[in-house]
């Protein structure tokens, strides 16, 4: 059985579905594989979608690292499980590699490594409710899947500090306080909400989006990222989609953008 679904909204955006419904999504090597190889499959495309949704089925985001693989680990060499983890980890950690937007609508309780997947992704949005917790320390492991560079980039070292530290369970008000999440909507309008949010988005022109994804995450200085700036935009400048940006101005009316 396939643990990843994948439904198409429009032409534009799609909805990643984790579906492990018997272990509450848990990530699985299973899950991983078919999680990144239908990343790099939408990727792929020549004119790949602009945003990706990433949620939960069954009312779940997920509970994290799956059980039995943790136990697995005990009883294997530490070399081994060195490079699994690089591997395992690598195979969601794909979304920052995605061209294209990736929001995480985190409709349920998202623990340890599935709340890192969330940090993952270029926004994302908790319901008030859920449980959200980095527990690594709690189940006696370094904190992985980035957590310990995610939280830190995202929500700063103060928080990084507390919650990695402790391990501490919070809710989704608590989240969105702390800075971890862009927003919070119920459960049952958190994937119509992210879906507008996802179209807004799309509205945009694709080959910036593309661009500043990537620099987002890569500039270390005003200097460098003043460099990646101009380059980009005197790229842009060669498009039709320019041109349609700025025959839309004049003309008062919405662009139509074709990726061209």
């Amino acid at each position: 059985m396939s643990l990843i679904e994948l439904e198409q909204i429009d032409p534009y955006i799609s909805i990643l579905y984790l579906n492990n419904p018997e272990t509450k999504n848990s990530m699985t090597l299973q899950m991983g594989e078919e999680f990144y190889n239908t990343l790099k499959d939408l990727s792929s495309k020549s004119k790949p979608i602009r945003v990706l949704i990433i949620t939960g089925k069954n009312n779940v985001f997920s509970s994290g690292g799956d059980l039995n693989l943790l136990k697995s680990f005990a009883s294997k060499p530490k070399e081994e499980n060195q490079k699994f983890m690089k591997y395992f980890y690598s195979l969601f950690l794909e979304v920052r590699n995605c061209p294209f937007i990736v929001i995480a609508a985190v409709n349920g309780h998202a623990i340890g490594a599935s709340l890192s997947l969330a940090l993952a992704c270029d926004l994302r949005y908790f319901i008030p409710d859920g449980k959200y917790a980095f527990n690594f320390v709690k189940i006696g492991i370094h904190p992985g899947m980035g957590s310990s560079f995610l939280v830190k980039e995202i929500a700063g070292i103060h928080q990084a500090q507390e919650l990695l530290f402790t391990g501490r369970i919070i809710n989704g008000e608590e989240a969105y306080q702390r800075g971890l999440c862009h927003g919070l909507f119920s459960q049952e309008e958190i994937l119509e909400r992210t879906i507008e949010i996802a179209k807004e988005i799309a509205n945009n022109a694709p080959q910036p989006l593309r661009m500043l994804k990537h620099n987002l995450y890569r500039a270390q200085s005003l200097e460098e990222a003043l460099e990646k700036e101009a380059v980009c935009q005197a790229e842009n400048f060669t498009k039709k989609d320019f041109i349609e940006a700025i025959r839309s101005i004049e003309e008062k009316r919405k662009p139509e953008y074709k990726d061209e």
